[in-house]
């Protein structure tokens, strides 16, 4: 459609636990701390209203950081992020 190219969810997946910085870290250690905040309750299941009311933010402001740690991430679902979550030990 857009010329792009399809990444399937488990290679983009693949992708985002291989890709390291030159440090060496993992993926979701170059999140900022507000980033991997959002991450951490989205993976644990809150809704982004719920999230931006505990965070004392606006929804539009918790959807902006989904969408740049699902970038940074490699991310296309929820449901990367999540087993992600559950693989790397994030959740509580």
């Amino acid at each position: 459609a857009g010329g792009g190219r399809y990444v399937s969810a488990s290679l983009a997946e693949k992708l985002a636990e291989a890709m390291v910085s030159p440090v060496g870290k993992a993926p979701h250690e170059l999140l900022s701390n507000r980033e991997f905040q959002v991450m951490r309750m989205i993976a644990s299941g809150k809704r982004l209203k719920d999230i931006a009311q505990e965070l004392r933010l606006s929804v539009k402001t918790v959807s902006t950081y989904r969408s740049r740690v699902m970038e940074k991430m490699g991310f296309q679902s929820d449901a990367q992020l999540i087993r992600y979550a559950l693989r790397h030990g994030l959740l509580d």
